[in-house]
């Protein structure tokens, strides 16, 4: 069963009946993506809430010099969404690409509605799910704020040791807003500290 990893994943916050899964199984899109391809761009409306069953992928803001922004990375078991736009199905801010080869089970926003009113659990569940993502992304923005690049680095290496081996140098020092000859130096400091 395709939604396996999905439906193992919503047993950490509600309980479904066999009936419940079936119908969940039946909504449910299934999508594979290849290495730098969009589950979404900016300015487009984000159709779909995406659950990550493998590979990579980095939500990211593109300014108007074309500089990337990257506010987020999502790997297994984690969700990827512009929010945002989602929920008022207006235009997207971020962009999501894939980092590497990416499967994603998707729900359109109809079919989320659907669900709420077929299987009212699913609501409390994506309601902790948002909750729990609204909670990270305010902590990111004292850190980012109250942190110095060093402390942002070490946070983000003892939080994500998994996302840190998945991606380029350059996309990390994007993440914790700083430049890639940076993050080295910073690398450099703490090789030179673990050695002596």
């Amino acid at each position: 069963m395709k939604s396996q990893p999905l439906l193992n994943y919503i047993k950490n916050f509600v309980t479904l009946t066999v009936e419940e899964e079936a119908f969940l199984e039946s909504k449910v899109l299934y999508r594979k993506y290849l290495k730098g391809q969009y589950v979404l761009q900016q300015g487009d409306v984000c159709k779909y809430q995406c659950f990550v069953i493998s590979g990579c992928t980095k939500t990211f803001h593109s300014d108007d010099q074309g500089q990337e922004h990257i506010v987020m990375f999502s790997i297994q078991d984690w969700w990827t969404s512009d929010i945002g736009s989602f929920i008022t199905q207006t235009p997207a801010d971020y962009n999501i690409q894939c980092i590497d080869k990416t499967e994603l089970i998707m729900f359109s926003h109809d079919v989320m509605e659907e669900l709420y009113i077929e299987i009212p659990k699913l609501e409390r569940f994506f309601r902790k799910i948002i909750e729990r993502g609204l909670v990270a992304s305010q902590k990111r923005i004292v850190r980012s704020f109250s942190l110095s690049a060093k402390d942002r680095y070490l946070y983000f290496r003892n939080q994500y040791p998994k996302i840190e081996q998945l991606i380029p140098q350059y996309m990390l020092a994007s993440y914790l807003g700083i430049t890639k000859e940076f993050l080295s130096k910073i690398k450099s400091q703490l090789l030179l500290e673990d050695q002596s």
